[in-house]
């Protein structure tokens, strides 16, 4: 198991203690943290931040926060804390771009009374999801022959193969819609921001 490193201790403890502050404290504010189509009478400018550390239940939370601690704390040790917060967060902002995207191309077939009526409704996104997506991208390519142990089945994998597996089901997912009200699109906008900003640094000499 890896140490864990600085920044992600301080991830962490954020999206834990803001998972359970809104969620046992507060649960009132949960829902004005998470991300809203930006012509939602919904939507507020800080949720472009505060969606990617809130969870929307306990298995949301455990696989995201145990995939940053497993990723995040060796990308952290290899790359040092400020390029690694840097790289969390651009993730973060790559997943949502991408998922706005496919939200704006869903959002313009609906009739004009559907869209008034979706912009009445609070469909939201949230979780720390597609900066997790990132730091797996990331980790693929920066450690591509390391072995990560799968759970189910208990074989052992490449990260390089893992990464592009796990890739291919949540676009397979995406585009089916066979699994509704996950973000799928988010988790490959974060990967794909991750992949191109380890392309960037390698070619500026950055890596």
């Amino acid at each position: 198991m890896p140490r864990i490193t600085e920044v992600v201790k301080k991830l962490l403890i954020i999206n834990i203690l803001l998972f359970v502050g809104t969620s046992f404290v507060l649960p009132e504010f949960k829902a004005s943290l998470a991300m809203y189509w930006p012509a939602s009478s919904f939507f507020r400018p800080w949720q472009l931040v505060t969606h990617m550390f809130m969870h929307a239940d306990f298995n949301h939370l455990l696989f995201n926060m145990f995939a940053l601690y497993m990723f995040g704390s060796a990308l952290e040790s290899y790359w040092g804390p400020k390029k690694f917060l840097t790289f969390y967060l651009l993730c973060g902002f790559g997943a949502l771009a991408l998922y706005l995207i496919v939200w704006w191309g869903e959002i313009s077939a609906l009739e004009a009374i559907d869209y008034e009526r979706f912009l009445q409704t609070p469909y939201r996104m949230m979780g720390a999801s597609g900066a997790v997506f990132g730091l797996l991208a990331g980790y693929g390519m920066m450690f591509p022959n390391s072995q990560i142990m799968l759970l189910i089945p208990p074989i052992p994998m490449k990260a390089k193969y893992f990464v592009l597996i796990y890739a291919a089901i949540e676009f397979f997912f995406g585009i089916s819609k066979l699994n509704p009200g996950v973000a799928h699109f988010a988790h490959l906008g974060g990967a794909l921001c991750g992949v191109l900003i380890i392309l960037y640094w390698r070619k500026t000499g950055k890596l």
